[in-house]
């Protein structure tokens, strides 16, 4: 009878950190029970150790089977004998735990099984810098906890298939930064900051007790979302609103951007700008309107006497409203009026693009950008300083920047943008109390391959290989997160210290995270295609040792709004009221939640008041219900207070009513779709 029942067996031949361990004979069943838990015996990815005097060497088995028998024993090995290859990752030295070894073990030493005791001593000491965000999957009761600063700025990437739960793993990493974990005496870091660039809108909802929504169509708990164009770098911009330019154009055309800018730092007192030191690409207000009724002049304009002094004007333009002068068409062959031939740059066409452009609501935010739009003399209301307050210098640890309502020709240029805006912002702010290294900043991109894709050829490849490569030194650190590592590129993948890894089927995709590993640790990364919902393997820098863990799931109404449609429920309950008008207003507005705007009214009559007297209902998170059909207006007290919400259909209304759950229904059907206000 084995005495010692932790007993795996005996070392059998060392090669490097690669341990053959030949299985002891009596070690008969693939589970054993110690202390009333039971636990695997030989299983790929799972811990064992090997007793060395005063400290003990940790290792995780790689492989097991024929595979694994040493090559001196495989013709000798007639009596059964069974064989695990481990590889060694670090070892104790009195009460801590260390990564990497200082010696090997010899052949025959003892290799024992890792009990839940042994993990604890691992992964059960809560320092000040770590965060808890999940369990092991082989031992329930030990909490996984990663090192905040290695995962910050060492850069990371959670990577998985979609559905494996990316979304839900990035929402409960970062509540658990800002909360703390769920362990008793667990504390976050409230003065955390965090910047996450959310492409489909998921994470307002999951994020908004610790974050500040910006969005191009905001809701009444939101922020505007706006984006200043003359924040950009000139050429890009130029290239977006103007398509494809010759040198030649487009080098008079940022000489004239400079002229601009020079013009309004040398009439107002612009803090750190000296005018010898400026150029083009200088974060300065200027006019596009105006940028675009001077250009437009030269190549329309006619003169009506050959010495072309007196303009052919027959209406003057205006550039406030984009409206082109009219000139009378030159005449034919010697004959007045005379084509203009003073510069000229033979741009008509771009033109007329970059007009269409600035008329298209879809890019309000970017080139219509509110308070921060200048007037044509170059003067707007806000600067830089509230634009950077506004996303950095909020009291919540969070910033959500919704994406998602941006047209996606442009998403990838704009993302460049913004993270040039925070980027040279932090650097060149380094030395004081906001910038990186004072306050260090977290960017989370999500569905990272659209724009960091090996064959992007825009701002946001660059700036996110300049983060990786440059901000750590700065406190600017990159999570990446993306369903198909195998098309971000390279350089930006190969700076991630850390990888969270959820289930991965691709044959490609695996690849990528193997190749961030140690060869030995190759028989962890084969269980990528098996793992369970939430379940990821975390490796690198951050982690203590390469680890299976089961993610915490945040509460059901703290995750994003990613899940899969309940199709057979849907199919199978009755249809709701429909209308394609609505969807085709949406989709020209490009905004899911839009509706006929009606939130300022004359206030209710007192026979509306009467016949809007709610009534009580049994919900969690609803009091009582009143509807008033001769306006639509559905009024709902919540725990937290009165609203009212416009044009609701009466259909909506009975079917609230009669659901289940009215917090539910109103969360899935009326939230979303009608405008509201507060009582």
């Amino acid at each position: 009878m084995n005495s010692k029942p932790t007993l795996l067996g005996h070392v059998g031949a060392v090669t490097g950190a690669a341990v053959s361990v030949r299985q002891s004979p009596s070690v008969a069943s693939g589970i054993a029970i110690i202390g009333g838990k039971s636990y695997r015996i030989g299983q790929v990815g799972s811990f064992v150790r090997i007793p060395q005097g005063y400290h003990d060497l940790y290792g995780i088995v790689a492989e097991v089977g024929a595979d694994a028998t040493p090559e001196a024993a495989r013709e000798l090995n007639d009596r059964g004998d069974r064989w695990m290859t481990i590889q060694l990752v670090g070892e104790i030295v009195g009460a801590s735990f260390e990564r990497g070894i200082s010696q090997y073990p010899n052949v025959r030493d003892e290799v024992h099984l890792v009990t839940e005791e042994d993990l604890a001593v691992i992964y059960g000491t809560q320092d000040g810098g770590q965060v808890m965000i999940g369990r092991l999957a082989s031992a329930e009761g030990i909490p996984v906890r990663i090192d905040l600063d290695k995962l910050v700025t060492r850069h990371s990437a959670v990577l998985g298939s979609t559905g494996a739960g990316k979304s839900t793993t990035v929402a409960s990493l970062l509540r658990s930064i800002a909360l703390g974990g769920s362990m008793e005496g667990s504390t976050g870091f409230p003065s955390a900051r965090i910047l996450l660039l959310d492409i489909h809108g998921e994470y307002g909802r999951a994020l908004k007790s610790v974050s500040t929504v910006f969005r191009v169509n905001p809701s009444a708990d939101e922020q505007p979302l706006h984006i200043p164009f003359w924040a950009l770098d000139p050429a890009d911009l130029l290239t977006f609103l103007m398509g494809k330019l010759d040198d030649k154009p487009l080098s008079q055309i940022l000489d004239r951007v400079l002229d601009y800018k020079t013009k309004l730092v040398s009439e107002t007192s612009v803090a750190g700008l000296d005018l010898n030191s400026m150029t083009a690409d200088s974060p300065v207000p200027f006019s596009l309107k105006k940028l675009w009724f001077e250009l437009l002049e030269p190549e329309i304009k006619t003169w009506a006497d050959q010495p072309r002094t007196t303009p052919a004007l027959d209406e003057a333009g205006d550039a406030a409203t984009l409206k082109a002068p009219r000139y009378k068409p030159h005449g034919a062959g010697s004959s007045a009026p005379f084509i203009n031939q003073l510069g000229v740059l033979g741009i008509r066409r771009p033109l007329d693009q970059m007009r269409s452009r600035l008329l298209d609501r879809q890019y309000d935010f970017l080139l219509h950008p509110g308070s921060w739009e200048p007037d044509l003399n170059g003067n707007s209301d806000k600067d830089l300083p509230e634009l950077l307050q506004a996303w950095l210098g909020h009291d919540k640890p969070v910033t959500i920047l919704d994406l998602s309502g941006i047209p996606s020709t442009v998403v990838a240029r704009l993302i460049g943008a913004i993270l040039k805006i925070i980027y040279e912002g932090l650097f060149w702010g380094r030395e004081k109390s906001e910038g990186g290294i004072a306050r260090p900043l977290l960017v989370v991109m999500e569905e990272a391959h659209r724009y960091l894709s090996k064959e992007a050829d825009g701002p946001a490849r660059a700036m996110v290989q300049r983060i990786v490569k440059e901000g750590r030194k700065f406190g600017i650190g990159a999570m990446i997160v993306s369903q198909r590592p195998s098309e971000v590129d390279e350089t930006i993948l190969s700076q991630c210290g850390t990888f969270i890894a959820l289930r991965l089927s691709n044959s490609a995709d695996r690849a990528k995270v193997q190749a961030s590993l140690p060869d030995n640790l190759a028989g962890v990364v084969d269980s990528l295609p098996v793992l369970r919902v939430g379940e990821a393997i975390i490796t690198g820098e951050a982690a203590r040792l390469p680890i299976r863990c089961r993610i915490t799931l945040p509460d059901e109404k703290n995750r994003p709004n990613s899940e899969d449609p309940a199709v057979a429920k849907r199919w199978q309950g009755a249809r709701l009221p429909e209308s394609y008008e609505r969807v085709a207003a949406a989709w020209r507005a490009q905004n899911p939640i839009w509706t006929t705007l009606r939130v300022l009214r004359t206030p209710f009559t007192q026979k509306e008041i009467e016949s809007m007297d709610r009534e009580t209902v049994a919900s969690s998170t609803v009091v009582s219900i009143g509807y008033e059909p001769s306006s639509s207006t559905l009024e709902v007290e919540f725990k937290s207070g009165v609203y009212q919400y416009y044009n609701v259909p009466e259909p909506i209304y009975q079917q609230l009513m009669e659901s289940d759950s009215k917090g539910k229904f109103m969360h899935a059907y009326i939230k979303p779709a009608y405008p509201c206000s507060r009582v």
